[in-house]
């Protein structure tokens, strides 16, 4: 391990994904990639949060599926969202018979569970983890912002939260994309106080930890074919790119998961966020070029908005988070 970076030597796959994603999200240029599309946001439930905890464990059944593999074949699940004490996570854990672990750095949790997944078979402690991450707009806005009932206006610096869910299924062996080093991000507070504005609010940590995974494992941007973040948005991915040139780095091959998810209508306004985000995408049209080797090298780097209801109740700034994961074809 070198400071923030841990290094893989037995190269763990990623030896399957599954992705499911609500229509909104299916209308968009994105819809032909997922795995499966939800005709409506209640996906046959009484209410959101339902639909969110079914989301789950339909992604978990069908990322192992996948895979070939038996849910008798999988050691542990780590998987979080962002709901109150990560219910959808956690209730979805009740139709399985392996270890769950729980985790939450809000949309920064896939590439945290990825890494850690990766880390747990790294060390043959297990042979098969499951990494999977979801969230739901409906769920999410109302518990952090609005009930949609209100109507209330959304700001142009606003993100639209992905309804979907996302699996990897993290293995020992077999021919699949590799997750080579982690790099763990720490907790980064620029004083922003709009809770509308994640991607300014999690810009900066993303900047942190790109550039100690570069230093760190001694690599360029240019050494990579692609260099993903999870859900900055259009104007968190500009900051970003300010950011790192102000520290002497280019990142032409930056692009973010949040501003291509869906259309170009003004309602998004900045694009995508939420846990569900980087998870739909990645597991999906990247992992698709990963498999046919068009990416060879790339970062994967979420980012979270550590936020919560009470903490801007009580005029708390925003902390950001962002988990890095280096993955090979």
């Amino acid at each position: 391990m070198s400071n923030s970076t841990v290094f893989f030597k037995n190269k763990p796959r990623i030896s399957s994904t599954f992705t499911i994603a609500g229509p909104k999200e299916g209308a968009s240029s994105f819809g032909k990639h997922f795995h499966q599309l939800m005709a409506d946001d209640r996906f046959g439930e009484d209410t959101f949060e339902k639909a969110e905890c079914k989301m789950f464990s339909t992604c978990i059944e069908k990322t192992i599926e996948s895979s070939g593999k038996k849910t008798s074949d999988i050691n542990a699940m780590i998987s979080g969202d962002l709901l109150n004490q990560i219910i959808s996570a956690s209730f979805a854990a009740r139709d399985f018979e392996f270890p769950y672990i729980g985790i939450y750095n809000a949309c920064s949790t896939f590439s945290e569970a990825l890494a850690l997944s990766a880390v747990l078979v790294d060390g043959g402690y297990m042979k098969n983890v499951v990494a999977v991450t979801g969230s739901h707009f409906a769920t999410a806005e109302r518990q952090y912002r609005y009930p949609l009932e209100l109507g209330s206006t959304r700001p142009p610096q606003s993100q639209w939260t992905v309804t979907g869910a996302g699996g990897a299924l993290i293995s020992d062996k077999g021919n699949f994309p590799v997750i080579v080093s982690a790099t763990f991000g720490k907790v980064v507070d620029y004083g922003i106080t709009d809770a509308n504005n994640m991607g300014a609010a999690m810009a900066p940590a993303a900047c942190d930890t790109l550039v100690k995974l570069l230093k760190e494992t001694k690599t360029t941007p240019k050494d990579y074919d692609l260099i993903l973040s999870g859900d900055l948005g259009a104007l968190g991915s500009r900051l970003l790119k300010k950011l790192m040139s102000d520290k002497g780095f280019d990142i032409k091959n930056h692009t973010d998961c949040g501003e291509m998810i869906y259309n170009i209508e003004e309602e998004e306004y900045q694009g995508g966020s939420g846990a569900g985000c980087s998870a739909v995408v990645f597991g999906s049209y990247i992992y698709k070029k990963l498999l046919k080797k068009e990416i060879k090298r790339m970062i994967l780097m979420a980012t979270g908005a550590l936020l919560s209801s009470i903490s801007t109740q009580q005029g708390e700034s925003i902390p950001g988070i962002c988990h890095a994961v280096v993955i090979e074809s």
